[in-house]
């Protein structure tokens, strides 16, 4: 960016004058944060009446579908728009081909189901992604050589949207990094009448390391053993990468982009936002959401500020919204 020369030398201009007193720092502040920017992903489990926490996640809990349905009106009370929904699958139910993904009545569509029924303004937007249902661990179907497949995962995720549209979804929300997958969902939603059911694609999602503690909140680090996304999960290393990613996602029907992780990747938020000009989405991840609460803590950082701070990070990057752990908290620190 080159400054042109609109402001005087110092002492005509003094940078300092508009910080000087709140009012004045409120009348320019350029970015603005505020509960309507704010996503609670939410873990789901089988049962009734009963909560568990994740170790890895401090403050944050895995919920039945009853406390689950009493947690959406909580939030409608907030003021947050909306909800992330991920189910953490029993064992029992996972397998190779992960059939369970698409069972309508599967943990995450009866979810659905009892959110809307109880907060039926509350949005919800659903993973379509087969980790959690696969005896593996990984994202897609896998072939004899360990290679996850495109197009057999392809078919499975459809049927996988197919059902959480079925049940109520207002977003569903592909997070496998397959190719071609946002056009195969799209299509199928409109030849089965769901014209309105929103994507948001995670189309800028990296092979990170920031992932281990969802991983272990959902059930699927276990499956996984260390195995690696590289082989569909974007390189670290790429940025130019991501905006062709977003570009084809777009071209096939997806109404919001997703870029994941968040913090670390600031940057690539804000080349999408400027380039394709489109709603744009970021996840302040697990890893993330742990580091801060190790920080928190030990009393290095402090937790209100610190919160806030790293949330109007995303906006002043250009994200429309933030899907983040936070996001409870931060509509209540928002309130005050």
């Amino acid at each position: 960016m080159s400054i042109s020369p609109i402001r005087g030398a110092y002492p005509n201009t003094r940078m300092r004058r508009l910080r000087a007193q709140d009012f004045s720092r409120r009348l320019v502040r350029e970015n603005q944060l505020s509960v309507n920017d704010l996503i609670l992903p939410l873990f789901v489990i089988e049962g009734r009446g009963e909560t568990q926490q994740v170790a890895s996640m401090p403050g944050v809990e895995r919920l039945t579908v009853d406390l689950l349905a009493e947690k959406a009106k909580e939030l409608v009370k907030l003021g947050i728009p909306a909800v992330a929904l991920f189910p953490v699958v029993d064992p029992a139910h996972k397998s190779e081909d992960a059939r369970a993904a698409y069972d309508k009545d599967g943990l995450a569509q009866r979810a659905v189901r009892a959110m809307k029924d109880a907060a039926p303004e509350l949005g919800v937007i659903t993973d379509v992604a087969l980790d959690p249902f696969t005896s593996h661990g990984q994202d897609g179907l896998m072939d004899g050589n360990g290679y996850i497949v495109n197009d057999d995962t392809v078919e499975v995720l459809v049927q996988q949207a197919l059902s959480h549209a079925e049940a109520g979804a207002d977003v569903v929300a592909p997070s496998d990094m397959m190719d071609g997958r946002i056009g195969a969902i799209r299509n199928a939603l409109e030849k089965d009448g769901h014209v309105n059911t929103m994507i948001m694609s995670y189309a800028a999602k990296y092979a990170s390391a920031y992932y281990g503690p969802f991983r272990d909140a959902v059930g699927s680090a276990g499956n996984l053993k260390g195995g690696s996304k590289a082989s569909y999960q974007m390189d670290p290393s790429n940025g130019d990468e991501a905006l062709h990613e977003c570009a084809l996602d777009l071209a096939e029907g997806a109404d919001m982009i997703m870029v994941k992780p968040g913090m670390p990747y600031l940057d690539v938020v804000t080349r999408v936002k400027t380039d394709l000009q489109v709603p744009t989405f970021a996840y302040q991840v697990s890893g993330e959401y742990a580091m801060h609460c190790a920080a928190f803590d030990n009393g290095w950082l402090a937790r209100e500020a610190v919160i806030l701070e790293s949330l109007l990070s995303f906006k002043r990057a250009g994200a429309d919204g933030v899907l983040t752990y936070f996001a409870e908290e931060a509509a209540r620190l928002l309130q005050t």
